[in-house]
C-alpha cells in the first residue's frame, strides 16, 4: 500500500517492527516526534547492526512550518591514547562478489550521541512520557522477534564483528553461525537498559551505572573517558533551505556534508525539469558526477552552490545506517537517520548493545588511522530531509547507504519535486551512483537509457537488479487535504504503514 487516508499519520522504516512501534504511538495520540522516538528505540532491537544506544544520528523535524535539525552524531574523544595502548584491529566483511575491510575494537569507539539526542528531541517536541515511548522496544526485546531475511543477510556480512567477542557471540551467534532468517532473536539485557534510561534519563549514560559499563575496558584499550560522556551536547541547527519546484526543501547543514552535496546537485540540475527518458538519467548522472568531482577538487566551492556558510572540516563518516520517516495528522514531519557504524565488536556488560566503531572508518582518516582531531563533531553523509509546500503538503525522506545516501535522496527528491512522479514511483525507479568518475546503475530502465549512460560514462558497472548498494529511501508524504502516501524501499527491507 502506498496511499491512504490515515487518521493519525503514516510511517516508512527499514523494519516492520520499527514501523509498528511508530504506528502504535501515533494511534495512541502521539505526534510525529513521539512516534520517531519510539521507532528509533525499537530499531535498536529490530535492526541491531544499524541502530544502537552506542551510536548517533540526526533528526530533521518540521512543526508549524518551522524546520530544525537535531544533530546527535558522534564526537571524537577528547584525549587520544597512544596507538600501542588501544584495541584496534581489522576484519573483513564478505559481500559476496567483494570483501570490505572494517576496523573494530575498543579503540574504534567515538563518543555516542544517540541517547542524548533522543532526549533532546523529546524535551523540545515530545508530548508523551518517555516511559510510554520505550514500551514497544522493551516488549520486543523481551518477547523476541523473527529475524528477517534482510537482517539475516546483514548479520552474515558483518559476522566477524558480531562474533568478535564471547559476549557478542552469545547474543548474535549462540549456535555458531549468526542467526538465520526466521530465527527468534531476544535481548532482555537491552530491554532492562532501555527501561532504566527511560526512568532515569540521560544521566544514566553520562554518569550512572550505564556510563560505568560503557567505559569498562576503555581505560586500558580505548580513548573514551567519563569526561567525553558528560560533556557531549546535542546541537540544534538551522537546516539548509532551498526552493525546488513548488516546495522548500530542508537539508542537513554543515558540519555534515550529505545535505550540502544534495543541495549543490540541484544547482547543477537547474533548468532541466522538462527532460525525460534516457536524457533524464544522463542529466542526473552528470549532476552527481560534477558535484562529486567539485567536492573532491575544490570543496569550498560546494558551500556557494549549496547556500551554506561553510563546509565541514574533514571527510564524512558514512557507514551502517537506517532511516525512519513519519508524518502525523497535524502535518508535523520527522525524518531520522541513525548509525552505529557496524559496532566495535564488544557488547557492553549487561547492556545488550555495542558502542560504535566510527573511529575505524577509513573515510575519516584520509592521512591514516588515528589522525582524527580530538573533541570534534564528526561530519556525515546522512541526509534526513523534509520538503514542504505552501499548500500544506509535506514529504519526509532519508536513506541508509554510506556514500550512496546523497545520490539516493537526490534522485527521489528530483523525481517528486521536479519531474512530477508519485513518491513510490520515484523510490522504485532504477537508481544510479557516480563516484570518482565511475558510474554504477541499476540496468532496468530500458536499452536506450542503458546505452546513453554507457556512452556518457565509459567506466561503468550495470547491476542486473535493485540492490541495497544504492541505498534505501524510506519516504512518507502528506497532501494538503490530509491524504498520506509513502513507501519503504525494497532495497533495504522497507515497510510503509498508514495509521
Amino acid at each position: 500500500m502506498t496511499t491512504g487516508n490515515g487518521r493519525y499519520g503514516a510511517v516508512a522504516a527499514g523494519h516492520g517492527e520499527t514501523a509498528a512501534a511508530a504506528a502504535e504511538i501515533l494511534a495512541d495520540g502521539g505526534n510525529a516526534f513521539d512516534a520517531a522516538i519510539a521507532a528509533l528505540w525499537t530499531a535498536c532491537v529490530a535492526e541491531p547492526v544499524l541502530a544502537s544506544p552506542g551510536g548517533g544520528g540526526f533528526m530533521m523535524a518540521l512543526r508549524d512550518g518551522r524546520a530544525r535539525l537535531f544533530d546527535f552524531f558522534v564526537d571524537t574523544p577528547r584525549r587520544k591514547r597512544d596507538i600501542a595502548d588501544i584495541d584496534f584491529h581489522e576484519i573483513h566483511a564478505d559481500f559476496g562478489p567483494v570483501t570490505q575491510a572494517f576496523h573494530i575494537g575498543r579503540g574504534a569507539a567515538a563518543t555516542p550521541g544517540f541517547v542524548p539526542g533522543i532526549f533532546a528531541v523529546h524535551d523540545a517536541l515530545g508530548t508523551i512520557p518517555m516511559q510510554r515511548l520505550v514500551e514497544p522496544a522493551i516488549r520486543l526485546a523481551r518477547e523476541g522477534l523473527l529475524v528477517t531475511d534482510f537482517q539475516a543477510y546483514l548479520t552474515s556480512v558483518v559476522s566477524p564483528i558480531l562474533t568478535a567477542s564471547a559476549t557478542a557471540r552469545a547474543l548474535f551467534a549462540p549456535d555458531g553461525p549468526t542467526l538465520p532468517g526466521g530465527a527468534v532473536y531476544r535481548n532482555p539485557d537491552l530491554a532492562e537498559v532501555i527501561e532504566a534510561i527511560a526512568r532515569e534519563g540521560v544521566r544514566l549514560e553520562r554518569e550512572g551505572e550505564l556510563a560505568g559499563a560503557m567505559l569498562e575496558g576503555q581505560a586500558e584499550a580505548g580513548h573514551l573517558s567519563g569526561d567525553d560522556l558528560r560533556r557531549y551536547r546535542v546541537e540544534i541547527r538551522d537546516p539548509l533551505a532551498r526552493d525546488i519546484g513548488k516546495a522548500r526543501a530542508f537539508f542537513n547543514p554543515p558540519p555534515s556534508l550529505g545535505g550540502s552535496l544534495i543541495a549543490a546537485m540541484f544547482s547543477e540540475l537547474a533548468g532541466k525539469s522538462s527532460i525525460g527518458g534516457a536524457q533524464r538519467s544522463v542529466a542526473l548522472a552528470a549532476a552527481i558526477d560534477c558535484i562529486d568531482r567539485l567536492w573532491r577538487e575544490r570543496p569550498a566551492a560546494i558551500a556557494a552552490l549549496a547556500g551554506a556558510e561553510a563546509m565541514a572540516d574533514g571527510p564524512p563518516a558514512s557507514r551502517g545506517t537506517t532511516h525512519v520517516s513519519i508524518v502525523d495528522h497535524a502535518g508535523n514531519a520527522a525524518a531520522a537517520t541513525v548509525t552505529n557504524g557496524e559496532g566495535n565488536g564488544h557488547i557492553i556488560p549487561g547492556a545488550g548493545f555495542m558502542i560504535n566503531n566510527m573511529l575505524g572508518e577509513e573515510d575519516i582518516n584520509p592521512g591514516g588511522f588515528h589522525t582524527w582531531k580530538p573533541g570534534v563533531r564528526l561530519a556525515s553523509m546522512m541526509a534526513p530531509t523534509i520538503a514542504a509546500e505552501r499548500s500544506g503538503a509535506v514529504v519526509a525522506l532519508g536513506s541508509g547507504g554510506s556514500n550512496r545516501i546523497r545520490t539516493a535522496v537526490f534522485q527521489v527528491l528530483a523525481g517528486t519535486l521536479l519531474f512530477g512522479e508519485e513518491l513510490a514511483a520515484a523510490v522504485d525507479r532504477p537508481r544510479l551512483h557516480v563516484e570518482r568518475g565511475r558510474l554504477d546503475f541499476e540496468d532496468m530502465a530500458g536499452a536506450e537509457t542503458a546505452a546513453a549512460l554507457r556512452a556518457a560514462f565509459p567506466d561503468h558497472l550495470a547491476w542486473a537488479e535493485p540492490n541495497m548498494f544504492f541505498g534505501g529511501v524510506h519516504a512518507v508524504g502528506r497532501s494538503g487535504d490530509g491524504t498520506v502516501t509513502g513507501v519503504g524501499d525494497r532495497r533495504r527491507g522497507g515497510v510503509f504503514v498508514v495509521v
